[in-house]
């Protein structure tokens, strides 16, 4: 058996009494309190994740911008130094091979962050596919990096008072080099997972361990404390964010998983799938929607969607939306029935949850 992986901060959650399980081939805190009271933590203070075991490619070179526009689904070109954008990184069936979040950190340097299951398997398609390898260059700096996330109402007000620069009026999806929790080096970005506002910090690895209690120190007034990956997982549910193995996988489109929004079809030259994408638009039957359940009943992953009894599709994600207060799913189902407003029903176990398809679950005030 192969042995887990630590980030710089597992002794910090060990001592703090967290659970702490398998998750992809490394040992992450699932919970520490209890997930829905570090949920709503989040939703209402702040909250502090180790997301370490997220992976990292660089990209540099004269060509660098080039590369990226063709691997990548959205509109890389458009992006400024300082500036982060969503991507899905898709093959050449038209399905995904995962979500990544590209930042341009100079004009001839980029930095892409990966899903933690897919570190390797993306780095591997990169590898493979990278075009003007004579102009760029390709590093796996996975191990090079240390992530936290600071999310929630208080996030701006806590990232602010550990950052040497301020960072209170970085806008959305912007991101600064600048010294944090005392450390040079560290790309401060004002991105997030949760449906919150706050940050994503990189940190060099070697110099990491002393952040967690930092933050904790500088954030106790402000009421943040840590929170594990089953919180995470709900966080993201209730915001409508997808997941990796859930609502996209290799063989789902982007505009199935309703990420229409960074798949620029469009964008001169195209990019690797998205000739399959297109193609696809016409033929997929299937479209990711939000269902609102008012019962106590839990729709799961993999259980089966119905409409008028008829089998229609499937729950990707689900769960009891704790800040929300009632169970929330994400679902593939036929397409004319993924319409806001369309009554549909989950079998929970021989038990029919009823729900309704809505636009959103949460949205941040």
């Amino acid at each position: 058996m192969t042995d887990l992986r630590r980030t710089p901060f597992h002794a910090r959650h060990v001592a703090a009494g967290a659970r702490m399980v398998p998750f992809a081939g490394w040992d992450m805190p699932v919970q520490y309190r209890g997930i829905s009271g570090e949920h709503n933590a989040v939703r209402t203070a702040v909250g502090l994740f180790d997301v370490s075991h997220m992976g990292e490619i660089r990209v540099r070179g004269p060509r660098a911008a080039d590369a990226l526009q063709w691997l990548l689904s959205n509109d890389v070109a458009k992006l400024e130094p300082g500036q982060a954008q969503y991507n899905g990184l898709c093959n050449h069936q038209g399905g995904m091979v995962d979500d990544v979040f590209a930042y341009r950190v100079g004009p001839e340097d980029y930095l892409v962050c990966v899903n933690a299951s897919n570190r390797d398997k993306d780095f591997a398609w990169f590898s493979e596919h990278l075009p003007h390898r004579d102009r760029c260059t390709l590093v796996d700096e996975g191990d090079d990096w240390a992530q936290v996330a600071i999310q929630g109402p208080r996030g701006v007000e806590v990232t602010a008072a550990l950052t040497d620069v301020d960072v209170t009026a970085l806008g959305r999806h912007r991101f600064v080099l600048a010294t944090f929790a005392g450390v040079a080096g560290c790309i401060v970005a004002r991105t997030g997972y949760t449906g919150e506002d706050g940050f994503e910090v990189f940190v060099p690895s070697a110099r990491a361990e002393p952040v967690w209690d930092r933050i904790l120190e500088v954030g106790g007034p402000f009421g943040i404390e840590p929170i594990g990956l089953g919180a995470r997982d709900t966080l993201r549910l209730e915001a409508g964010n997808v997941l990796y193995g859930h609502e996209i996988d290799d063989d789902t489109s982007p505009l199935q998983a309703k990420l229409g929004w960074i798949t620029k079809l469009k964008k001169a030259g195209g990019f690797l799938g998205s000739d399959a994408i297109a193609a696809r638009r016409e033929t997929d039957v299937t479209r990711l929607a939000s269902l609102s359940f008012d019962g106590k009943r839990i729709a799961r992953d993999g259980m089966t969607v119905l409409a008028d009894g008829r089998a229609v599709g499937r729950v990707t994600s689900g769960t009891l939306g704790p800040f929300v207060g009632h169970p929330v799913a994400l679902v593939l189902v036929e397409k004319a029935l993924s319409a806001i407003g369309t009554p549909l029903t989950v079998d929970v176990r021989g038990n029919e949850a009823q729900g309704v398809v809505v636009e959103s679950f949460y949205k941040r005030s």
